[in-house]
């Protein structure tokens, strides 16, 4: 491959992967020409892109922002594009079972790697990494949790205290009724 080749595929490479931190990296193992076309169009109904990449070529771009992934052997192909790293690992996941419809075939996409955010991790915790949305939604219930307990603690003894004097008001009227409508004895002399 000529060197200007090279630039050419280096430069639309660097300008598709730019901005994007978080990749699935496969391996197609005997992949027919039906099989990649139905993976990919199962991907792309979720929003997810396919691309098969030179190994030499994406570790520099890669590694340019920031990634170091590692060697890689064998055909390459990148998935990206999701909102987040569970939903594509989860979409990468259901297309991969997807295309093995028989349990005892054997496997048609091989799991290289993920990167979350330009972090290499392992695909089974990338499947289970919170969402941005369900990770906001943690960290406010850490920072609310203990804010609303103490405001139960403040507002509990005193509600308590209400609801005894409001019953208490609703007997005192009661008996004290009672009281006058009951015949009146006359002091014994």
């Amino acid at each position: 491959m000529s060197k200007k080749i090279k630039e050419f595929e280096l430069k639309a490479l660097r300008k598709s992967f730019e901005g994007i931190t978080s990749y699935i990296v496969l391996e197609p193992i005997k992949v027919d020409s039906l099989t990649d076309s139905n993976f990919r169009k199962t991907l792309r109904s979720k929003k997810v892109h396919v691309r098969m990449v030179k190994n030499t070529l994406a570790k520099k771009v890669l590694s340019e922002n920031g990634v170091n992934v590692g060697e890689w052997g064998g055909i390459t192909l990148l998935c990206y594009g999701s909102e987040s790293v569970k939903g594509l690992a989860s979409a990468v996941d259901t297309a991969i079972k997807d295309a093995r419809k028989d349990p005892k075939l054997p496997e048609k996409f091989k799991v290289k790697t993920a990167v979350a955010d330009g972090i290499v991790i392992p695909f089974e915790m990338a499947k289970t990494l919170p969402t941005r949305l369900e990770a906001i939604g943690d960290v406010l219930s850490a920072i609310l949790g203990p804010g609303a307990s103490l405001v139960a603690a403040l507002t509990g003894p005193g509600s308590a205290i209400a609801s005894i004097l409001t019953t208490i008001e609703e007997t005192k009227p009661t008996e004290t009724a009672a009281a006058a409508d009951a015949p009146v004895e006359p002091p014994a002399a």
